[in-house]
C-alpha cells in the first residue's frame, strides 16, 4: 500500500485543520491537498502546497491590481490566446509542490526535467524500505523492432513468469544484502551511504517537487503522452487529474492545444496545402524523413 496507517492519520489530522486566508484559493485543488493518489503498486502523488489559480495568469497577464471589467468569458479566451500564441510567463505565476513516492529509474527520467525544485528522501541520512516496482504482467513487453526507446510484444505465459521470478527474487537479494551490509549493532558494517550503491532501480525513493505551471504543462505535455514511457505516464495522467481541478481554464487551452494539437513542420504544412490542393503527395516527393512522414501519416491519414 501507498501509505501507512500513521501516514494516513496525520492526512486527515491536515485535512480537518484548516485556516483561514487571503490567498486566491481554488476549490478544485483545496479537495486534493494532502490526498494521497496511488500509483503503480506502491507509489503516490500528492499535492502539499499551492500558489495561484486561471485568475492568476490572466492577472499577470493584464498587470492589473483589481478585476475591473473583466468577466469569465474574457478570461478563458485570454488563457487561450495565451497558450495558443506560446506566451509562457503568465503561466509561471502558478506552482504546485508535489508529495511525489516513485521507483529510482522512474525517478531519473524524471529528473530531466530540470526547471523544478527537489527534495529527495536521503538513503545517506535515512534506510530505504523494503519496497520495488514490480509490473503487472500486461506490462511487461519485449524491445520494439521498430523503436530503440518502446517497448513491442507483450510477454506471456512461461516467459512473463520467468522474467517476474527475475525480477522479484533480485530486489529481494538485493535488499537482503543491503540490510545485511549496514551498520547495525553487533557488527560494524557500511554506512548507509555506501551501502545503498546495492539496491536496484526498482527500489522507491521519496521527494518534494516543485513547479510552476508552466513548466508543469512542459512535463505533462511529454509524460502523458502516449508514446512516454508507461510507468512515468501512470504519474503524469494523475498529476493530469490534478491541474484539471487546479485551473481548469488553463488545463483546458493546454489539452486543447498541446495534448490534442499537432505541431507541423514548414514541409509538414506545404504538403497538408498540396494535399488540399487535390495534388498526391508521398513521402519520396514530400521533403520529409521516413520518420516525419510516418508521424504525419498518424495524424492526417
Amino acid at each position: 500500500m501507498p501509505l501507512t496507517p500513521e501516514q494516513q492519520a496525520e492526512i486527515d489530522e491536515l485535512r480537518a485543520s484548516p485556516g483561514p486566508t487571503l490567498r486566491a484559493v481554488s476549490e478544485g485543488m483545496e479537495g486534493h491537498l494532502y490526498r494521497a493518489h496511488p500509483v503503480l503498486d506502491h507509489g503516490l502523488v500528492r499535492v502539499i502546497d499551492y500558489m495561484g489559480d486561471d485568475g492568476a495568469i490572466t492577472q499577470a497577464a493584464r498587470v492589473s491590481y483589481g478585476r475591473g471589467t473583466k468577466s469569465v468569458s474574457n478570461d478563458e479566451g485570454l488563457i487561450r490566446y495565451l497558450m495558443r500564441h506560446w506566451h509562457s510567463t503568465p503561466f509561471e505565476m502558478c506552482e504546485v509542490k508535489f508529495h511525489v513516492k516513485l521507483p529510482v529509474f522512474v525517478a531519473r527520467q524524471w529528473i530531466r526535467h530540470r526547471t523544478a525544485n527537489v527534495n529527495e528522501y536521503s538513503a545517506r541520512y535515512s534506510i530505504l524500505d523494503r519496497e520495488f516496482y514490480i509490473p503487472a504482467p500486461e506490462h511487461l513487453a519485449a524491445q520494439s523492432t521498430v523503436n530503440n526507446q518502446g517497448r513491442g510484444q507483450v510477454l506471456e505465459g512461461d516467459e512473463a513468469a520467468r522474467v517476474l521470478d527475475i525480477l522479484r527474487e533480485d530486489a529481494m537479494r538485493s535488499y537482503d544484502h543491503y540490510e545485511a551490509m549496514l551498520s547495525q549493532e553487533g557488527q560494524q558494517g557500511l554506512a548507509r551511504e555506501l551501502a545503498r550503491m546495492n539496491l536496484p532501480a526498482n527500489v522507491y525513493t521519496q521527494w518534494y517537487w516543485k513547479v510552476d505551471l508552466h513548466n508543469l504543462f512542459h512535463f505533462l505535455r511529454l509524460r502523458a503522452d502516449a508514446h512516454a514511457q508507461y510507468e512515468i505516464r501512470t504519474y503524469a495522467e494523475t498529476m493530469c487529474g490534478i491541474v484539471k481541478d487546479w485551473v481548469p481554464f488553463a488545463y483546458a487551452a493546454f489539452e486543447d492545444y498541446r495534448l490534442g494539437g499537432m505541431q507541423l513542420s514548414a514541409r509538414g504544412v506545404e504538403a497538408l496545402k498540396r494535399r488540399l490542393a487535390g495534388e498526391t503527395v508521398t513521402q519520396e516527393n514530400s521533403g520529409m524523413s521516413k520518420g516525419e512522414w510516418r508521424e504525419f501519416e498518424a495524424a492526417w491519414g
